[in-house]
């Protein structure tokens, strides 16, 4: 009898360890008011030259980061926001007009790398996410397609980098996304990196 009773209760001591955390809990809010959408590759934007619609116009952000718009070519554009952007143009096109002012909207936002989510694991749909303002651990779930049957979702955490230093943070997918505890829901920051293990059975 006591031979029978041992593979049950070491299958539920290895069941209650596949559940716990291995990081302190992430914070369920992340001060993202320091936050600035920055330019990156695949960006498209649309510039306005006042008083200069020749000039104006859409230019797509190249693959190296740089942009290229009439009578000015290879411009850094990746990495800054738009503002930046707006006033590096001013003091290129100030060689051949006098005082421009120019306006940078962002046609299409794909961001830099750095400032993207990235999703690995076992995600439905593992991939990169472009970081929205406010953006949830439930927005993530919902864009990657949930967590797969053979996740350890209680043991997932997220990579971040906080004060220049990678932290490491536990978060409860399986409690979020199959139980509806929206109290395991925590705020992203652009950069995050969600981890989901597989379980160990």
């Amino acid at each position: 009898m006591k031979r029978q009773l041992l593979p049950v209760l070491l299958a539920g001591l290895l069941a209650g360890c596949a559940n716990e955390p291995l990081y302190p809990p992430a914070p369920a809010k992340a001060d993202a008011s320091d936050w600035y959408y920055l330019l990156g590759p695949g960006d498209s934007v649309n510039v306005f030259v006042w008083g200069n619609p020749e000039i104006s116009g859409s230019f797509p952000i190249r693959p190296d980061g740089k942009m290229t718009m009439n009578l000015a070519e290879d411009v850094q554009a990746s990495g800054k926001t738009p503002t930046q952007l707006a006033r590096d143009i001013e003091k290129i096109l100030g060689r051949y007009i006098q005082d421009p002012i120019v306006t940078v909207i962002v046609a299409g936002g794909v961001g830099p790398y750095g400032q993207q989510i990235r999703v690995l694991g076992q995600a439905a749909k593992p991939q990169a996410l472009n970081y929205r303002e406010n953006m949830s651990l439930v927005d993530v779930m919902i864009a990657v397609g949930g967590i797969t049957d053979f996740a350890a979702g209680n043991r997932a955490s997220i990579l971040r980098v906080v004060d220049g230093k990678p932290q490491q943070y536990g978060v409860r997918l399986e409690d979020l996304v199959k139980n509806g505890d929206v109290s395991a829901n925590v705020d992203m920051r652009p950069g995050d990196v969600l981890i989901i293990p597989e379980s160990w059975f």
